[in-house]
Protein backbone atom coordinates (compact mmCIF):
# COMPACT_ATOMS: atom_id res chain seq x y z
CA UNK A 1 0.00 0.00 0.00
CA UNK A 2 1.28 3.41 -0.76
CA UNK A 3 0.32 6.32 1.62
CA UNK A 4 1.84 9.06 -0.46
CA UNK A 5 0.41 11.32 -2.93
CA UNK A 6 1.81 9.88 -6.06
CA UNK A 7 3.10 13.55 -7.14
CA UNK A 8 5.30 13.31 -3.66
CA UNK A 9 6.31 9.77 -4.36
CA UNK A 10 7.30 11.24 -7.80
CA UNK A 11 9.60 13.64 -6.11
CA UNK A 12 11.33 11.76 -3.84
CA UNK A 13 12.15 9.18 -6.68
CA UNK A 14 13.01 12.10 -8.80
CA UNK A 15 15.50 13.51 -5.75
CA UNK A 16 16.66 10.04 -5.47
CA UNK A 17 18.14 9.91 -8.87
CA UNK A 18 19.32 12.92 -8.93
CA UNK A 19 21.51 12.99 -5.57
CA UNK A 20 23.39 9.57 -7.16
CA UNK A 21 23.84 10.89 -9.90
CA UNK A 22 25.26 14.31 -8.50
CA UNK A 23 27.32 11.99 -5.72
CA UNK A 24 28.72 9.98 -8.86
CA UNK A 25 29.60 13.06 -10.74
CA UNK A 26 31.54 14.38 -7.18
CA UNK A 27 33.01 11.34 -7.29
CA UNK A 28 34.25 11.13 -10.89
CA UNK A 29 35.04 14.45 -10.11
CA UNK A 30 37.43 13.67 -7.01
CA UNK A 31 39.58 11.08 -9.49
CA UNK A 32 39.91 13.32 -12.24
CA UNK A 33 41.96 16.26 -9.90
CA UNK A 34 45.10 15.47 -8.48
CA UNK A 35 45.34 14.31 -4.91
CA UNK A 36 46.88 17.25 -2.29
CA UNK A 37 50.63 16.26 -1.83
CA UNK A 38 53.14 18.17 0.10
CA UNK A 39 56.06 15.74 -0.77
CA UNK A 40 58.79 17.10 -2.95
CA UNK A 41 61.30 15.09 -4.82
CA UNK A 42 64.64 16.15 -5.80
CA UNK A 43 65.34 15.13 -9.55
CA UNK A 44 67.53 12.38 -10.43
CA UNK A 45 71.37 13.00 -9.74
CA UNK A 46 73.15 13.21 -13.28
CA UNK A 47 75.21 10.55 -14.04
CA UNK A 48 78.83 11.31 -12.44
CA UNK A 49 81.71 10.45 -15.04
CA UNK A 50 84.80 9.85 -13.35
CA UNK A 51 87.88 10.91 -15.59
CA UNK A 52 90.62 8.27 -15.64
CA UNK A 53 93.72 9.93 -13.73
CA UNK A 54 97.01 8.74 -15.22
CA UNK A 55 99.34 7.18 -11.70
CA UNK A 56 100.97 9.51 -9.73
CA UNK A 57 102.30 9.91 -6.13
CA UNK A 58 99.92 11.72 -4.02
CA UNK A 59 101.18 12.67 -0.76
CA UNK A 60 98.95 11.60 2.07
CA UNK A 61 101.06 13.48 4.96
CA UNK A 62 104.58 14.91 5.46
CA UNK A 63 105.98 11.56 6.49
CA UNK A 64 104.35 10.10 4.07
CA UNK A 65 103.27 9.03 0.77
CA UNK A 66 101.36 6.72 -1.18
CA UNK A 67 100.95 6.61 -4.97
CA UNK A 68 97.75 5.82 -7.11
CA UNK A 69 97.87 2.43 -7.55
CA UNK A 70 98.38 1.98 -3.55
CA UNK A 71 102.04 1.61 -2.95
CA UNK A 72 102.51 3.35 0.52
CA UNK A 73 106.14 4.60 1.38
CA UNK A 74 106.45 5.97 4.94
CA UNK A 75 109.85 8.33 6.04
CA UNK A 76 109.60 6.55 9.79
CA UNK A 77 111.01 2.88 10.09
CA UNK A 78 108.40 0.69 11.18
CA UNK A 79 108.06 -0.85 14.80
CA UNK A 80 109.27 -4.18 15.56
CA UNK A 81 106.98 -6.90 14.68
CA UNK A 82 104.62 -7.80 17.57
CA UNK A 83 104.65 -11.40 19.68
CA UNK A 84 101.52 -13.07 18.89
CA UNK A 85 99.78 -15.94 20.65
CA UNK A 86 98.12 -18.25 17.65
CA UNK A 87 95.04 -19.67 18.43
CA UNK A 88 93.63 -23.64 17.52
CA UNK A 89 93.74 -24.22 13.89
CA UNK A 90 90.31 -24.46 13.17
CA UNK A 91 91.14 -26.81 10.66
CA UNK A 92 93.46 -28.73 8.81
CA UNK A 93 92.71 -26.94 5.80
CA UNK A 94 93.85 -23.38 7.60
CA UNK A 95 97.22 -21.69 7.42
CA UNK A 96 98.53 -19.13 10.13
CA UNK A 97 98.82 -15.49 8.18
CA UNK A 98 101.02 -13.52 10.96
CA UNK A 99 100.21 -10.33 12.16
CA UNK A 100 101.93 -7.25 10.52
CA UNK A 101 102.28 -3.01 10.39
CA UNK A 102 100.59 -0.84 8.41
CA UNK A 103 100.10 2.68 7.47
CA UNK A 104 96.34 3.94 8.58
CA UNK A 105 95.21 6.98 9.77
CA UNK A 106 98.29 8.88 9.26
CA UNK A 107 100.19 6.12 11.86
CA UNK A 108 101.05 2.48 12.08
CA UNK A 109 98.76 0.06 12.81
CA UNK A 110 99.11 -3.28 14.06
CA UNK A 111 97.39 -5.95 12.05
CA UNK A 112 96.95 -9.17 13.95
CA UNK A 113 97.28 -12.74 12.77
CA UNK A 114 95.02 -14.93 12.14
CA UNK A 115 93.54 -18.47 10.16
CA UNK A 116 92.90 -18.64 6.83
CA UNK A 117 91.80 -20.68 4.05
CA UNK A 118 94.14 -20.45 0.90
CA UNK A 119 92.65 -20.53 -2.20
CA UNK A 120 94.31 -24.29 -2.95
CA UNK A 121 95.81 -26.40 -0.71
CA UNK A 122 99.63 -25.97 -2.12
CA UNK A 123 99.15 -22.21 -2.16
CA UNK A 124 102.01 -20.52 0.03
CA UNK A 125 101.46 -17.43 2.10
CA UNK A 126 103.78 -14.62 1.03
CA UNK A 127 103.82 -11.72 4.28
CA UNK A 128 103.52 -8.32 4.00
CA UNK A 129 106.97 -6.48 4.60
CA UNK A 130 108.29 -3.00 4.45
CA UNK A 131 111.65 -2.34 2.73
CA UNK A 132 114.13 0.50 3.14
CA UNK A 133 114.48 2.18 0.02
CA UNK A 134 117.84 4.31 -1.31
CA UNK A 135 116.49 7.48 -0.60
CA UNK A 136 115.81 6.23 3.57
CA UNK A 137 112.09 5.30 2.94
CA UNK A 138 110.43 2.88 3.65
CA UNK A 139 108.23 1.11 1.17
CA UNK A 140 105.30 -1.36 1.90
CA UNK A 141 104.64 -4.56 -0.02
CA UNK A 142 101.02 -6.05 0.61
CA UNK A 143 100.87 -9.78 1.17
CA UNK A 144 99.27 -12.37 -1.26
CA UNK A 145 99.42 -15.88 -1.69
CA UNK A 146 101.52 -18.02 -4.31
Amino acid sequence: MNYLNPNVSRVIRQVAQASVISGGLVFLAGCASEPESHTVSAPPPPNVVMAQQPPQQVYVTSSAQQTANGVIVVTQAPPAVQQEVVLAQPSSGHKWVPGYWTWRNNRYEWMAGHWELPPNSNSVWVAPRWERRSDGAYQFYEGYWN
